[in-house]
C-alpha cells in the first residue's frame, strides 16, 4: 500500500513498492510531454519495468536527447520511442494518432501529462486559449481517437495531470465559465486561465469513466504535488534558468514545499499500477500540499473540494462543449473499424 514519507518537514505520499517491481513487459504506454520533468521520469519508470513507452514531445530534439542518456540504465528491458506531438494544433494530433496505431497493436496506458502554465494571453493554432487548448482540449481529442485501441488493450488505464490549483489558484476559486472559456469578453489572468484548465483536466476523467463504464478502462487524474519543473518559466520568464535554480529553487523547496520530479511522479505511477485504482474510476488523486486551503492535504484517492468537480451534471454540459470545440463526437459504442 501507499505509505507517507516524510523529508524535510514535508510529508509526500509514495508508491507500494511492490508496484514498481511489477513486469510490464509487453505493455505499451504513451506519455505527453515527455522529454523533461516529471513526464520523463515517469515514461523512464515504466521503461525500466519492461514497458514500451511513447514519449509524445513537441520538442523531439529534447525528447530524442533524454532518451539517448537512459538507454544504458534500462539496459533492455524496456524501450523508449520519441514521436512529435503538439498539442497546440488539432493538426498535429490528428497526424501522431495514425502513426501511432500503426506500429502499436496495443495502448495499455495513457498518461495526459504535457502543459503549460499560467501563460500570456495567446491562441492555439486552432484559435483556443492557450492552456484550455493544450492542458485539456488536446488532450480530449488525444484520448479520443486512441481511446477505440486503449478499450481493445483493457484492462488499461488513462491519467490526466491535474493539480491542487484546479480548486484556486492566486486569482481566486477555479471555475469553467462554459460561455467564455477562451476569455473573449473578459479580461485575461493566465492563473485563472490555468485553473480553468486544471479543473478540465478532472471533469475529462469523470466523463471518461462515466462513458467507460464496463470497458476495462479506468480512467482518473491526479494531482503531482508541488514540483520542480520547467513550468515554472511562464510565471518567472525574466529571472533566467540559472537564476531560477541557484536562488528561487532553494526557497521554494524551503517555504513552499516544493518537491523532486521522481517524487512528483507518485501519484501518476500509482494511478497506473496500483490495483486498488479500479474501484475507483474517475477519482482524484492528490499528492500532499499545493493547497490555498491548509486543511486540504491530499490523498489517494480524495475528493476535490472544487463545487465544479463534483457537478454531473455540469461534467455532461463540459464534456459536450469540448467535442464541440475539437468537431468529434466520441460515439462508444463502436469499435475500431
Amino acid at each position: 500500500m501507499a505509505k507517507l514519507v516524510v523529508k524535510s518537514e514535508r510529508p509526500t505520499l509514495m508508491v507500494d513498492p511492490c508496484d514498481l517491481e511489477k513486469d510490464l513487459t509487453g505493455k505499451v504506454a504513451i506519455v505527453t510531454g515527455a522529454n523533461c520533468g516529471i513526464g520523463f521520469v515517469t515514461a523512464l519508470q515504466l521503461a525500466r519495468q519492461g514497458a514500451t513507452v511513447v514519449m509524445a514531445c513537441r520538442n523531439v530534439e529534447a525528447g530524442k536527447k533524454a532518451a539517448a542518456g537512459a538507454q544504458e540504465e534500462l539496459e533492455g528491458k524496456g524501450m523508449l520511442e520519441v514521436r512529435h506531438l503538439d498539442l497546440a494544433s488539432l493538426g498535429s494530433i490528428r497526424t501522431f494518432v495514425p502513426m501511432l496505431l500503426e506500429y502499436h497493436e496495443r495502448i495499455d496506458m495513457l498518461v495526459n501529462n504535457a502543459g503549460v502554465m499560467n501563460t500570456r494571453k495567446g491562441r492555439t493554432k486552432d484559435g483556443f486559449e492557450t492552456q484550455i487548448g493544450i492542458n485539456h482540449l488536446g488532450h480530449f481529442m488525444l484520448t479520443a481517437l486512441l481511446l477505440d485501441r486503449i478499450k481493445l488493450s483493457a484492462p488499461s488505464r488513462i491519467v490526466n495531470l491535474s493539480s491542487s490549483y484546479h480548486v484556486a489558484t492566486p486569482a481566486g476559486p477555479s471555475r469553467i465559465d462554459l460561455e467564455d472559456i477562451h476569455f473573449k469578453n473578459k479580461k485575461y489572468n493566465g492563473w485563472a486561465a490555468y485553473g480553468q484548465s486544471k479543473l478540465a483536466n478532472v471533469l475529462h476523467a469523470k466523463g471518461l469513466a462515466k462513458r467507460l463504464e464496463g470497458t476495462g478502462v479506468t480512467a482518473v487524474s491526479a494531482h503531482p504535488g508541488f514540483v520542480r519543473t520547467n513550468l515554472i518559466r511562464h510565471t518567472v520568464p525574466l529571472i533566467g534558468t540559472f537564476l531560477q535554480n541557484t536562488i528561487l529553487r532553494p526557497i521554494l523547496a524551503r517555504w513552499m514545499g516544493q518537491i523532486e520530479p521522481w517524487e512528483g511522479t507518485q501519484s501518476t505511477l500509482h494511478c497506473l499500477l496500483n490495483d486498488d485504482v479500479v474501484n475507483h474510476p474517475g477519482a482524484f488523486y492528490s499528492q500532499v500540499g499545493g493547497y490555498t486551503d491548509k486543511e486540504v492535504n491530499g490523498g489517494w484517492p480524495m475528493d476535490s473540494p472544487n463545487p465544479q468537480a463534483n457537478d454531473e451534471e455540469f461534467c455532461d454540459l463540459f464534456w459536450d462543449l469540448s467535442e464541440e470545440l475539437v468537431k468529434l463526437r466520441i460515439d462508444l459504442t463502436q469499435g475500431e473499424n
